[in-house]
């Protein structure tokens, strides 16, 4: 390698980093020209934003001045609309003395007159006069003079018609749900009257039901014509404006009863009529063997097929028989008899032991499915709690209904069969005696020979 090369070299090796540190300046100051450049557009967007919020802060100070006034002018109205308010009332109370105790006395009765009317017959044919009272008592205000009019003249005809008969023509519902027009007759204030007995006047609905349950010699229109026609004949009415009858509704018959009692109350029936057919089988049975042992008392010398004629028939069948042999005989005869007297009994006393227990158990399910309904719905109403309670008072009943007289029936029938057993006996131990008197009576007739 040459001088030249070498110097050459050096050169460049000197010159290069100069370049290179021309060159990172230069991008240094270009970077810092974009910075620059980026916050002066970043402070001219703030400075917009800034005069954008002044702008909305003049505005929201001048809307909060305005409101400020507005209010300052309201409360200053509200004062002097108080003031003219209290003026006003002192003013009207002055103005009106007593008519304000007045306004309080007609509502309390106009109060009184709407309660009452919806049990009042008087006012199906007051129409006027029952809107006019809701008026008086729905109002905030001094009832106008006419109000007044029509609320004394109402209550004047009340009094009148509710001491008078009346022909009406009023819509009567059915049982089937079918409503007709139909006469009836008011009974001044106590009831309306049907061919068919009471009615009930819904007043809601403006149409009347019969009641479904009416007392024995309930009164029609019929009858109160006749009563009518006829002086001194006397009527049944209720005076309680249908709270009776509606009471005489609730009240269950015997159907309602026994199906309050369930599943044990018709085990309990069938037991009855069981143990009641076999009381009755056997009645019969006993009543006609004692009938036949009596005719055969009578004719003792011919046996007939009857226990006594049994019995006498073993008597004749061995008269050459010992008294011992005779005796075992009859007592057998009589055994047999007897069992066939008492067939049936020992189930009827089964059957009246069963009863009450089934009555009892009855009872213990009602009371668990009573306390059942107060775990889940508590005991704040007797009414939920009615059906368990039913079915532990019913089911108690039928079960002594039902041993009373299946008890009643076996003693009889026990007394029957007792009676038919000492006849028979009674009759074994003459036999047995004849038999044991015939030697001694020979013996006694071969001596005198």
């Amino acid at each position: 390698m040459s001088w030249k090369t070498l110097i050459a070299a050096a050169c460049f090796m000197a010159v290069a980093p100069l370049t290179h540190a021309d060159d990172l300046v230069g991008q240094t100051q270009q970077a810092q020209q974009q910075a620059r450049e980026h916050n002066q557009a970043r402070e001219a967007e703030f400075a917009m934003t800034e005069r954008e919020l002044r702008a909305k802060l003049n505005q929201l100070k001048a809307t909060r001045n305005a409101l400020e006034a507005e209010t300052e002018k309201l409360s200053d109205t509200f004062s002097d609309n108080e003031q003219q308010l209290a003026s006003l009332e002192d003013k009207l109370r002055l103005e009106s003395g007593s008519l304000g105790e007045l306004f309080g006395v007609v509502r309390q009765a106009s109060k009184t007159i709407q309660t009452d009317s919806a049990s009042s017959y008087v006012g199906i044919t007051q129409p006027t006069f029952n809107q006019t009272v809701s008026e008086i008592v729905a109002a905030d205000t001094l009832p106008s003079l006419k109000q007044l009019n029509t609320l004394w003249q109402g209550m004047l005809t009340q009094m009148q018609t509710s001491g008078e008969l009346q022909a009406l023509t009023l819509p009567v519902v059915d049982a089937q749900g079918v409503s007709s027009e139909q006469s009836v007759v008011r009974i001044g204030n106590l009831g309306l009257i049907s061919p068919q007995g009471y009615l009930n006047w819904q007043s809601d609905r403006k149409v009347a039901i019969p009641y479904r349950a009416q007392p024995d010699n309930t009164l029609t229109t019929s009858k109160l014509e006749q009563a009518i026609t006829s002086v001194g004949e006397p009527v049944l009415v209720d005076p309680s404006r249908g709270f009776l009858l509606s009471q005489l509704e609730k009240a269950p018959s015997l159907a309602d009863r026994f199906s309050q009692g369930g599943f044990v109350a018709k085990v309990i029936a069938a037991l009855l009529a069981v143990g009641l057919l076999i009381a009755l089988y056997r009645g019969a049975v006993l009543l006609s063997i004692h009938a036949k042992m009596h005719r055969q008392l009578k004719h003792p010398e011919s046996p007939e097929d009857n226990p006594l004629g049994r019995v006498l028939k073993v008597y004749h069948d061995a008269p050459q028989r010992d008294v011992e042999s005779l005796e075992l005989r009859l007592l057998e005869a009589v055994v047999d008899e007897q069992q066939g007297c008492e067939k049936g009994l020992s189930m009827l006393k089964l059957l009246a032991a069963l009863a009450p227990m089934l009555g009892l158990l009855g009872t213990v399910t009602g009371m668990i499915e009573t306390f059942q309904v107060i775990t889940q719905f508590g005991n704040g109403d007797p009414k939920v709690m009615a059906g368990g309670i039913s079915m532990a008072l019913v089911t108690t009943v039928l079960g002594l209904i039902a041993a009373i007289p299946l008890l009643l029936a076996h003693n009889i029938l026990s007394g029957q069969a007792d009676h038919i057993r000492g006849m028979l006996e009674k009759q074994s131990i003459s036999l047995v005696a004849e038999q044991a008197e015939q030697p001694a009576n020979t013996a006694a007739t071969g001596q005198a020979a």
